[in-house]
């Protein structure tokens, strides 16, 4: 397999991955983690790929070991079987002298005998060595067969790939799209900019709103609440790493924001569908000491009896 068709693979991926890749508070839907969680579907396939291709990359470079191996292992075959041919053809002639010996002197057949066997001892060490090298080659084979990048596993490859491709494709031209959309946007007022988001986010539709709210943000036009409802839509299509960082810029840019109990409780949720359950149970818990008479306070009740 090429080496530099595997590395052109790998740049990709890394770009790619950054490119997907949104931290949270606590590291949510990072793909740098160890046990990254929260994933989008994307971040998934993204660390999905990267992981079939090191496996395909750790076995080619296992199998190149193993076949340089075996090469050695052949030439030194090689030169033990040519060695074994001049023996033999040596050992031709010493019989064809013997006989000839014999022939010649019927009464000595005691020396006869004697060369003969020497002659048959060093033919079975030779056969011996030969065995030894033929069974070292057998385990080699066998070793490589375990390891061997099979058509299978590199059809798999290039459907990764492919995918990955595929993947690119999507994100440009969605970043194109969204250049177009953010121009036209840029030249209208903030306030009319509002006013359309909350109409799009009233009606659910939450790609349109999301592109109001974050040009919004660009405008730094109240960015509390455009953080807020990016962290709402987010979290209503179970996106939790992306709902968990836009909730935690809101709660810094206004902490007394009328809707902070709604943003601590679906904070705490989502970090609860993500595993980060420690920080869950002090937001849930957060959210019962602050406003304890809230409706969202009796709702983190509930999820912290269940977490029990």
């Amino acid at each position: 397999m090429n080496k530099k068709v595997l590395a052109t693979f790998f740049v990709a991926i890394n770009s790619f991955s950054l490119l997907l890749a949104e931290p949270s508070a606590f590291g949510a839907g990072n793909l740098d983690n160890n046990s990254p969680y929260g994933l989008t579907s994307s971040e998934k396939t993204v660390l999905q790929n990267k992981s079939n291709l090191k496996k395909i990359v750790v076995k080619s470079n296992n199998q190149a070991n193993e076949v340089e191996s075996l090469r050695e292992r052949i030439d030194g075959l090689q030169s033990i079987i040519e060695s074994l041919s001049r023996k033999s053809q040596m050992n031709k002639r010493s019989l064809s002298q013997l006989e000839n010996y014999n022939n010649e002197n019927t009464q000595n057949s005691d020396e006869y005998g004697k060369r003969l066997a020497e002659i048959i001892e060093v033919n079975s060490q030779s056969i011996n060595e030969n065995i030894s090298l033929i069974k070292n080659l057998s385990n080699i084979t066998d070793e490589i067969n375990k390891k061997y990048v099979s058509k299978k596993e590199f059809n798999a490859l290039i459907n990764d790939v492919n995918e990955f491709k595929n993947l690119v494709v999507k994100e440009l031209e969605s970043s194109h799209s969204a250049k177009i959309k953010t121009t036209v946007l840029s030249s209208m007022k903030s306030a009319d900019i509002a006013v359309k988001a909350k109409a799009f986010y009233d009606k659910k539709y939450y790609t349109k709103a999301i592109e109001h709210y974050k040009q919004l943000i660009t405008k730094n036009y109240k960015p509390a609440n455009a953080h807020y409802r990016i962290g709402q839509m987010n979290f209503k299509r179970k996106n939790y790493a992306q709902a968990i960082s836009y909730y935690k810029k809101s709660a810094s840019l206004y902490s007394k924001a009328s809707y902070m109990p709604e943003l601590m409780l679906n904070t705490a949720i989502s970090m609860d569908k993500t595993n980060d359950k420690k920080n869950a149970k002090a937001f849930y818990s957060g959210l019962i000491s602050k406003y304890p008479k809230s409706s969202q306070a009796l709702s983190a009740k509930k999820y912290l009896k269940f977490m029990k």
